[in-house]
């Protein structure tokens, strides 16, 4: 190569660097964004769920109250308002799940009733290098071995379990080894409507691995009691942003009407419940940026699926862990309680259609 030419290049090198990056041409990578919950105080939030309905004969509305009092959740109050003939807070005595079940004459012209529950919540954290004698209920171990009306733990969901699980010497191998299974072989499927109908058995069949968080989290969980470890699904809603600056982590309004999410505890001697949310992993993967991020080794994915492994932040709060929930005043079951629920002389009203419904919830930090 001549002078000459060494010249040219060295001042077109010099002029491509001095130029501003061109759309979609010199972009740059994105940054690595950390996510790393760590233990923190109490944060305090107000719930409101308002229900607003067109008089349609006499009328039911269930709606949940949050029921779960634990090192990272407590409630402080909850209250309702409105014209209903009856309304109470009552508990499903079966699954342990309370809600709010307001009665409407036929004669009432527009249904309202709306329910305000003050709690507060604080991060989860698992110190993997401490061990404690922590206890528990042998009644709630035995409950959170058993299978559901969505969960059975035979046939396709045992042989996926011990097939995934084998090797594994301990709890928390075994649960190590679903986790991981479920974060690189499932997906989030974005045409599912709300969070799933949480039928493991179609995920792991019909579905072809794909659902939302009642599905995903869902499926880990049955795994999980499949292969003899204690797991529970706990149904709840999102009511703030996430700390790290991820959009699909938190509630970005004070709107929370489409912000439910199921999560997922499972039981470890020396550990006691542990937190875990693979589907939250996935979420980030499918529909954090505009782009289907399939490895989860990516930088924007890997602080996430490394944290939710036993962590989580508390700008979520949990309704209940229960399965085949009793609404008292109608024959049959739910799968979980996690959606207002409405019944009127026309039928059961579509939960996942809050604008037909109609309920609004909002969230706000206090």
């Amino acid at each position: 190569m001549t002078r000459t030419n060494r010249r040219n290049l060295l001042k077109l090198g010099l002029a491509a660097a001095a130029m501003p990056a061109l759309p979609g041409l010199l972009r740059a990578a994105p940054e690595p964004r950390g996510f790393a919950p760590a233990a923190s105080g109490w944060r305090s939030f107000e719930l409101r769920s308002q229900v607003r309905l067109a008089a349609q004969g006499a009328t039911q509305v269930w709606l949940p109250v949050p029921a779960v009092e634990t090192e990272y959740q407590r409630s402080l109050d909850h209250s309702f308002t409105g014209n209903a003939s009856e309304a109470a807070i009552v508990t499903d005595p079966a699954s342990g799940a309370r809600m709010l079940h307001a009665r409407f004459d036929p004669s009432t012209p527009e249904p309202t009733v709306e329910l305000v529950s003050r709690i507060q919540t604080r991060n989860r954290v698992a110190d993997w290098n401490r061990t404690s004698d922590v206890q528990e209920d042998p009644a709630v171990l035995e409950a959170a071995l058993k299978g559901s009306n969505l969960k059975p733990l035979d046939g396709v969901v045992l042989e996926r379990a011990r097939a995934i699980t084998k090797g594994a010497t301990s709890d928390r191998e075994k649960i190590a080894a679903i986790y991981a299974w479920i974060v690189n072989h499932c997906y989030r499927n974005l045409d599912t409507p709300g969070c799933g109908p949480g039928d493991i058995q179609a995920t792991l069949t019909s579905a072809g691995l794909g659902g939302k968080c009642a599905d995903l989290n869902g499926l880990f969980v049955g795994l999980a009691r499949a292969s003899g470890v204690p797991a529970r699904d706990i149904y709840g809603v999102r009511v703030a942003p996430s700390a790290f600056g991820y959009k699909q982590l938190g509630a970005n309004s004070p709107d929370v009407t489409g912000a439910q999410h199921c999560r997922a505890e499972v039981w470890l001697a020396g550990h006691g419940w542990v937190a875990m949310d693979p589907a939250d992993v996935l979420k980030v993967m499918r529909a954090e940026t505009d782009r289907w991020i399939k490895d989860p080794a990516d930088p924007l994915v890997a602080p996430v699926n490394a944290a939710l492994f036993g962590n989580w932040e508390g700008n979520w709060l949990a309704y209940n862990t229960a399965s085949d929930v009793a609404l008292p005043g109608v024959d049959g079951a739910l799968p979980f309680l996690m959606y207002p629920q409405g019944l009127n002389a026309q039928g059961r009203l579509n939960e996942l259609d809050a604008k037909a419904f109609s309920y609004e919830m909002t969230a706000q930090e206090v």
